[in-house]
């Protein structure tokens, strides 16, 4: 049977809350269709953003970094396919809205996905499903400016510091991922790479922050002063229906291995869709298997000669990559990780972090056949 489109999906999403995305939106690129409703227990207002007050300007702050590049930017441009929506045809949180974590939305389960931030010590939860509409959220974290982003199609949450302009959704993909614009300059982002590969800022990359993805269950847990996306989004969605498939119970396009863009490569190493932690920088790519990693705890490795240590943060369920080229030892010590006699949180070794972030192996793969598995 013929995999499905991304528009067919897209398509059947409209008679289950989607609407006419390409028809819903207004000249700003903000939904015209408003949520009317305020969840109960909202605690902070939505920060708006004027985002005609972004056009023309310089656009998002870039950094000076080093990332492996398997490809020349021409071809990624080439390669690039529309997703169905047109540019901001899904639509970006502009003015996101918040709940405690004892008032969480309706449609958030204990085991339901959600990316977590932690900047400054504002802490906050964005709700896979929700973001499944959206992709993007332009927030103000710990008074930094930045956007949370969530590719479904290649299982990736990133984030980014913006500066004073807003992310869209431009309506293409590339490697089947996400390709962000900006609206100051309408350069194109790939989300996987953080490099702009079209426009002014060809060849200029993003500063990232740390994106945890986790359950709703985990993260109150370990931070019950979280704040929570809710629903008042203003935007007209059916969020109790994601139109790709299920993470609770895992089932649909995030189970099976088709995928409905071919890969720019492919490998037989790992399922199409199993989950890694990708990193990359001025010593390449590499990633780990995540189920690995939970089995094993530590996993080690080296990239261009120098030396990687991984760790799995159990309360959270997730991984983080540290850069170690003294081969400093590094043992379990019960929950804690122990280094020169003294325990540590799995997110504070003292090593050099690097960000990273989960993605499925297809993606991965695709925009970095370079990388190291490091086992």
């Amino acid at each position: 049977m013929a995999t499905p489109s991304r528009r067919s999906i897209l398509a059947t999403a409209a008679t289950v809350g989607f609407g006419t995305v390409a028809g819903c939106l207004g000249d700003s690129g903000q939904s015209a269709l408003t949520d009317e409703t305020n969840p109960a227990g909202d605690v902070e207002p939505a920060l708006t953003v004027d985002i005609s007050e972004t056009a023309g300007g310089s656009g998002p702050p870039v950094v000076d970094r080093t990332l492996p590049r398997d490809y020349e930017f021409g071809a990624l441009v080439d390669a690039a396919q529309s997703g169905g929506p047109p540019q901001d045809g899904i639509p970006s949180i502009d003015s996101p809205s918040f709940n405690d974590a004892d008032s969480p939305p309706a449609g958030l389960g204990e085991a339901s996905p959600v990316f977590g931030v932690d900047i400054e010590g504002d802490v906050r939860a964005y709700p896979q499903y929700i973001l499944v509409w959206h992709e993007i959220v332009n927030d103000i974290v710990g008074d930094e400016s930045v956007a949370v982003t969530y590719c479904p199609l290649t299982g990736t949450a990133q984030g980014f510091y913006r500066g004073n302009v807003t992310f869209g959704v431009s309506g293409q993909l590339i490697n089947s991922n996400l390709v962000m614009f900006d609206r100051a300059t309408e350069s194109w982002w790939p989300q996987m790479l953080a490099e702009g590969i079209q426009g002014p800022h060809e060849n200029d990359t993003l500063e990232e922050f740390q994106i945890v993805w986790t359950t709703w269950e985990r993260w109150k847990a370990e931070y019950p002063d979280t704040l929570v996306l809710n629903e008042n989004t203003g935007a007209a969605r059916n969020y109790g229906a994601d139109p790709y498939g299920s993470y609770d119970p895992v089932n649909g396009y995030y189970e099976d291995d088709n995928t409905l863009f071919p890969p720019l490569q492919t490998d037989d190493r790992f399922p199409p869709k199993e989950v890694v932690i990708g990193t990359r920088n001025q010593d390449g790519a590499s990633c780990i298997n995540k189920d690995q990693l939970r089995e094993e705890r530590i996993i080690e490795g080296s990239l261009d000669g120098i030396g990687y240590t991984c760790v799995y943060d159990e309360a959270l369920d997730t991984g983080y990559v540290y850069r170690n080229p003294d081969e400093v030892a590094v043992r379990t010590a019960g929950a804690e990780y122990e280094v020169d006699d003294s325990s540590y949180a799995a997110d504070a070794l003292p090593l050099p972090r690097e960000i990273g972030y989960d993605a499925m192996w297809f993606a991965w793969f695709g925009y970095y056949p370079s990388t190291e598995v490091l086992a």
